[in-house]
């Protein structure tokens, strides 16, 4: 750290912090810089100050608006859900942990490098290719930590996604962020923020992107998306029915909904959701010799005869209507009646609250509105709740792993007005698949990331189900026969197999992977063994998460992965098969 005379002169100010942070050595008093850093980066300093400012500030992080920050959050999945003794119920589970850690810009110059990619293989409906390459139109599906492999994507895939739909973590306090201090707000912000900016560099310029969440953290990732894609790219806040409600006790009010916000990465060059306003295409679209439809006065030309002057009903509302003083219908009752019975004049509708209104034309209601049609009343209905609700659910076992999966009718109707057939579609928050599932079905291109080890039980099988023809979720509506392919393959753990073993870790062994991770070159630099050595007996007191969550923090995050620059370095023994696909994905 750059030293600063201001600040060592009010640290020797003091007898407490001047013992703490400095030693005498030959006579002379030297500064314990990396001792006064980690007692500055730890959760507990300061943190009336910290919380009170964050709290009221929500966009910012350390002081700092998140706009001009560049720390990162990653998240380190440490899954507990073995029903324990006495245990019967499914919901009688532990939560799932989420060990999320804030990575200082001077940290991560080498941590969202590309990467090595390990255990590539192609499913297809005739079996599994293995010692593959990737192809341009393959369909992929990453395991590994979603910040890593959105930046090795950029390689590849910078400007080619058409649309992006995520579910991340709601932020709700029993979901799976969960961040052990009282930063819980400031920190997801920043763990959205920094997916965020790298999935937008992957966006088409006509490309969208759609966020799901609820009123947890809805009103702070509107003003962070603003930010990031600017406020003027804003496309809609589109609300969604759910199975589950939320009563608060003190008001009396039941919430059924969520949000999906939609932004435009150039709002000017994309077709908008809410439907076609030009209706040009629509003037004759019958051919009718009596030329193209129009609106207007039936009494605009006057006329003197008395068989253009007679009562006109509305047949909606019953009203009755004769031509204004000194004006005249221009066709006759019979001209008119005929019209009427053809559909060609139409009246004015005084429609209910839930009913769309007047359309001109009676057969241009299915031209002008049925596909184009994107909006909350929609998204309202039964069919748009979870799989479980609306019957849809996958012949799968992953209901209990996945209670609320968005449901394939809901996707569908998001990659219907947003692609075509061809485009590609990313989803970094993977789950259980649904987002692949439905790209699949619908001749859309898909790539899926996911970190948790779930991937191998329930979204890969999902996805070769989808591939031999299942028929839940929207394959009925399609008529979905089966077929296609999707590659899988993994980012090529270094660091982040420690991080495993401590997460799989129970106090029989924690002490001896404890030494194991002290005698690792992987370990954060600037700790000595002697340090660490002399911190055991703080060690032992910690409960079995806190010492968990202690070992992950001295993992060098800059070594979670392999570089894909040492592929060739034989420390890491990278195999043939896995250097011909790095090489094939960084098109080399």
């Amino acid at each position: 750290m750059t030293l600063n005379e201001d600040l060592i002169a009010l640290l020797l100010s003091n007898n407490t912090v001047k013992n703490a942070f400095f030693k005498i050595i030959k006579g002379t008093l030297v500064f314990d810089s990396h001792k006064f850093t980690r007692f500055i980066e730890s959760k507990e300093f300061l943190p009336d100050s910290y919380t009170t400012y964050t709290n009221k500030i929500g966009l910012t992080h350390d002081g700092n608006f998140l706009s001009k920050t560049n720390d990162v959050v990653l998240d380190f999945p440490y899954k507990d859900c073995v029903l324990e003794g006495g245990q019967d119920k499914d919901e009688q589970k532990r939560q799932e942990k989420f060990y999320h850690e804030l990575i200082a810009s001077d940290e991560i110059n080498r941590m969202l490098a590309p990467k090595v990619f390990t255990a590539a293989k192609r499913y297809t409906a005739q079996g599994i290719e293995e010692n593959i390459t990737l192809r341009d139109d393959d369909n992929l599906i990453i395991k590994g930590n979603n910040l890593i492999a959105l930046a090795s994507l950029l390689k590849r895939y910078e400007g080619k996604v058409k649309c992006i739909y995520i579910d991340p973590p709601y932020n709700t306090g029993s979901d799976s962020f969960h961040y052990n201090d009282s930063f819980n707000h400031s920190t997801w912000l920043t763990f959205i923020k920094n997916r965020l900016e790298l999935a937008k560099k992957l966006l088409q310029e006509d490309g969208v992107i759609f966020v799901s969440c609820d009123d947890n953290e809805q009103a702070y990732l509107k003003v962070l998306l603003d930010e990031i894609f600017r406020k003027e790219n804003f496309v809609a806040d589109f609300i969604r029915k759910t199975k589950s409600s939320t009563n608060d006790a003190k008001t009396g009010i039941n919430i059924q909904h969520e949000n999906c916000l939609c932004f435009a990465k150039d709002k000017s060059k994309i077709n908008l959701l809410g439907g076609s306003k030009d209706l040009s295409r629509y003037k004759n679209p019958d051919n009718d010799p009596n030329g193209p439809w129009t609106s207007g006065d039936p009494s605009a030309k006057s006329g003197s005869e008395e068989l253009n002057n007679y009562p006109i009903v509305n047949p909606y509302t019953g009203k009755v209507d004769f031509p204004p003083s000194g004006r005249y219908w221009i066709p006759t009752i019979n001209t008119l009646q005929k019209h009427i019975d053809e559909g060609r004049i139409c009246f004015k509708k005084e429609h209910g609250e839930n009913e769309r209104g007047f359309i001109y034309k009676r057969y241009l209601k299915d031209l002008q509105t049925v596909k184009r049609t994107f909006d909350t009343l929609f998204l309202a209905s039964n069919e748009y709740m979870n799989q479980v609700a609306t019957k849809e659910a996958i012949a799968l076992d992953f209901v209990d792993e996945f209670k609320y999966p968005k449901p394939e009718a809901f996707i569908k109707i998001i990659l219907e007005h947003s692609t075509e057939e061809g485009d590609l579609v990313l989803d970094f928050f993977l789950g259980s698949g649904t987002t692949p599932a439905v790209a699949h079905k619908m001749g859309r291109r898909y790539i899926g990331v996911e970190q948790m080890d779930y991937i191998s039980e329930v979204t890969i099988p999902r996805l070769q189900k989808v591939i031999e023809g299942e028929q839940g979720g929207i394959s009925k509506d399609l008529n979905w026969q089966g077929g296609g392919s999707f590659v899988y393959c993994e980012l090529l753990e270094d660091a982040n197999a420690l991080i495993k073993q401590i997460d799989q870790a129970d106090e029989s062994n924690i002490t001896e992977i404890k030494q194991l991770i002290y005698s690792d070159s992987r370990i954060v630099p600037y700790l000595t063994q002697e340090e660490l050595n002399s911190a055991d007996s703080e060690f032992a007191e910690l409960t079995l998460a806190d010492k968990k969550q202690a070992l992950i923090r001295l993992i060098n995050k800059n070594k979670l992965y392999v570089n894909y620059e040492d592929i060739a370095d034989s420390t890491f023994a990278v195999n043939d098969s896995d250097k011909q696909f790095s090489k094939s994905f960084y098109e080399e």
